[in-house]
């Protein structure tokens, strides 16, 4: 047990529809906002600073859409605390006392860039702790949130696989509008990750874009974010499972210095649910295992 299993429950919420309007989950594994008490108090950096690596307000954003017949899936722990949108050990050994899991990957730019399972930095690149932590909460962190949060988004994908043949997952994040580099190119309102074609039928990225851009939204694709784990882990068209990263630009619907909801919230909820409709109407076959391999 981790001192944030007595602080909150649950660590992630599954809402399902009545009837499935079609087999669409919508995933927010970034907006958690509930912080443990022994987190706050090991961290150097305050609140405010932590909780901007959050996607803010996104869970907002497509929990209405469990009323049009969509799954939807929440997070409520933050992402500076473990992030499940990493592999499952991918740790930092400069962060930890104890020896770590010899399978453990210390190596990837994830890692390099301080952004591992356990982050060490918030995304400004602020160093989150005052010090070492031990090995053993890291890994508690894992069994009791990171594992159960995946076996139950994989059950889930595996339910809309067996009712319908295919299954589209749509893993919905926010980014800063300015990246920290001042030579990065101004960032669309959306960027729609699939890893470079290979984790979703092109035609389900294209309803995207094209869904998006009607609605007067300006686009790109995988720049600067192609999708993480869960796109690329979930991710197998060949087999009908489709999974794609949609990332908003935070200034299209929040006030990113407050952290307030901005006027125009409301409509890009109301957007959302526009998306679904429209991703919902891509016929099945257009899904399947035989259609997706045949591309």
């Amino acid at each position: 047990m981790t001192e944030f299993d007595g602080e909150f429950s649950p660590a992630f919420e599954i809402a399902e529809p009545a009837v499935w309007r079609a087999p669409i989950i919508f995933n927010s594994p970034h907006s958690g906002s509930v912080y443990p008490n022994a987190f706050l108090n090991a961290s150097r950096i305050d609140l405010e600073a932590l909780q901007r690596s959050e996607d803010s307000f996104m869970d907002e954003l497509i929990g209405h859409l469990i009323h049009d017949g969509f799954s939807v899936v929440r997070v409520h722990f933050p992402r500076s605390y473990i992030d499940v949108n990493r592999e499952p050990y991918e740790l930092d050994p400069r962060m930890f006392n104890g020896r770590l899991p010899s399978f453990a990957n210390t190596r990837s730019m994830r890692v390099a860039g301080g952004l591992g399972t356990i982050p060490r930095v918030v995304g400004d690149g602020q160093e989150i702790y005052h010090e070492r932590i031990h090995i053993d909460d890291a890994l508690g962190r894992i069994e009791t949130l990171y594992k159960p949060y995946h076996r139950a988004l994989r059950r889930l994908i595996n339910q809309a696989h067996q009712q319908f043949g295919s299954v589209i997952l749509v893993d919905c994040h926010s980014m800063p509008s300015v990246g920290i580099s001042r030579d990065e190119p101004k960032r669309p309102d959306v960027v729609i990750g699939d890893r470079y074609g290979t984790s979703c039928s092109p035609l389900i990225a294209t309803v995207i874009e094209e869904t998006m851009a009607a609605r007067g939204y300006s686009t790109g694709r995988n720049k600067p974010y192609a999708g993480g784990f869960i796109t690329e882990h979930y991710g197998s068209p060949a087999t009908g499972l489709h999974t794609v990263q949609v990332e908003l630009n935070r200034a299209i619907y929040m006030d990113e210095r407050l952290r307030l909801r901005s006027d125009r919230f409301a409509t890009v909820a109301e957007d959302f649910s526009r998306l679904a409709e429209r991703l919902a109407e891509i016929p099945l076959d257009d899904l399947r295992p035989f259609q997706a391999a045949a591309e």
